[in-house]
């Protein structure tokens, strides 16, 4: 299943069937990626050089990464 999470200058795409869950995203970029809110993603919670580094470290590739602005 995949998604996208959309904010004003980045956009996050996600795919559930190939996130192996290891957390990284969620540990090196909590402001971003927070399994207690709802979006769990929320992509304007960093800057867009920030975002791409943590998704850059994603070891399944289940995130992707797409300049808005």
């Amino acid at each position: 299943m995949s998604s996208e999470f959309t904010g004003d200058k980045i956009a996050i795409p996600y795919d559930a069937d190939v996130c192996i869950h290891a957390g990284n995203c969620v540990a090196q970029l909590p402001t971003v990626f927070n399994l207690d809110n709802d979006p769990w993603i929320t992509p304007d919670g960093a800057s867009a050089e920030e975002v791409e580094a943590a998704v850059k470290a994603c070891p399944s590739g289940a995130l992707g990464v797409r300049r808005t602005a």
